[in-house]
């Protein structure tokens, strides 16, 4: 089948992208082929670690050698969007080494939710190295049955708390149950504990743990340069959203949402109730956001403070643009392949995971400005 029939056959199925190298503004250099990628994050050494989502972490250098996979990874209930998740560093890691995974978990009566465990990095004279006492600070509350939307991103504050992602895991209503900490963002300091000063920190329990609410399918949380929290998440049909995160806020969701259900019922949209907070951008159709980074490298000067976004369903890199608090979608590049997850790396690079495509793993891709 050639490339024509290829593209015709997605566009009618799907509306998927294919990629229009031609246009892009850089070079896009495979650097390695990965089994199911999900995140990734750099070493101070401009190695990467890298997760597999059926439970795998590597260290991959910039060249493109993998080690093999690391002893000490937590077992993970892998099946449909569960597995290994997110990796980040923390912001002390060149004097304590830790290292923070998310990942998911089973329980009982065939139920699961999403965790976040910490240990130590050691690494060998042979380009590897292991994870050693890995240990659950965080718990998604409670665990329930289905093998979606579990989002498990973290991000790292400026001062040094930590922020988890905590997907509504399909069933709608925990986002505004104050007793779950489903379809919320969590703040904790690094050890898991929860600091006093949270919104809801006297209320006890999970709910102490929440930072805001209403939130349905985050798959990328990132600070941007002046200490702000954003989220992009996934709406239900159509209707993705780009959110600045806020103390105490509540985000609508399933009460209000720019998509509709996939059964078709309607839901009233954001500025039907002022009350909730409204995205900052808002797609329909639908990008399938996937990963959230925001750039200060030099390699791009022109994209400092911008953020960019990974498209799934899209296939694509959105670039945003900022003004204060406001945002809007500046450009859009078609990939033609799924997008998981964006890192800026130590030299501006920027850095794109390729999500699984039908079994053949998705590319780890350096893209630098074009020659």
């Amino acid at each position: 089948m050639n490339r024509l029939s290829v593209t015709l056959i997605c566009i009618i199925i799907s509306g998927c992208a294919t990629a229009d190298e031609e246009s892009w503004p850089f070079d896009a250099t495979p650097v390695a082929q990965l089994n199911e990628p999900w995140a990734m994050t750099f070493l101070p050494d401009g190695r990467l670690l890298i997760t597999e989502k059926p439970g795998r972490v590597l260290i991959v250098t910039q060249g493109g050698e993998k080690s093999e996979p690391l002893p000490g990874v937590p077992t993970v209930d892998y099946g449909g969007q569960g597995g290994l998740g997110d990796v980040v560093l923390h912001p002390d890691f060149e004097s304590n080494s830790l290292v923070y995974l998310s990942f998911v978990e089973a329980g009982a009566d065939d139920t699961r939710g999403a965790a976040v465990a910490r240990g130590t990095l050691t690494l060998d004279d042979n380009g590897g190295g292991a994870l050693r006492d890995m240990t659950v600070i965080w718990r998604q509350d409670p665990k329930v049955t289905g093998r979606g939307h579990y989002s498990h991103r973290i991000a790292f504050s400026p001062d040094g708390y930590l922020f988890i992602a905590s997907g509504e895991r399909q069933k709608f209503d925990p986002a505004q149950d104050m007793k779950m900490n489903l379809g919320k963002v969590v703040r904790l300091h690094d050890d898991g504990s929860v600091p006093d000063d949270n919104p809801f920190a006297d209320q006890g329990g999970v709910t102490a743990q929440i930072w805001s609410l209403g939130h349905r399918n985050l798959l990328g949380l990132a600070f941007d340069s002046k200490g702000r929290l954003w989220n992009q998440e996934m709406g239900p049909r159509h209707g993705d959203e780009l959110n600045l995160v806020k103390r105490g806020r509540n985000y609508g969701y399933p009460i209000v949402s720019n998509g509709d259900h996939y059964s078709g019922e309607e839901i009233p949209d954001h500025d039907t109730r002022p009350e909730f907070e409204a995205p900052k951008v808002f797609w329909v159709p639908a990008i399938s956001p996937g990963g959230l980074m925001f750039y200060d490298g030099d390699l791009f000067p022109d994209w400092k403070g911008n953020a960019f976004i990974g498209g799934l369903g899209s296939m694509s890199l959105v670039r945003v643009e900022f003004d204060g608090e406001d945002a809007r979608e500046a450009e859009r590049f078609e990939m033609g392949r799924r997008i998981r997850e964006e890192e800026q790396g130590p030299d501006g690079a920027i850095w794109i995971l390729e999500d699984e495509d039908e079994g053949q793993g998705g590319r780890l891709l350096k893209l630098t400005p074009k020659t």
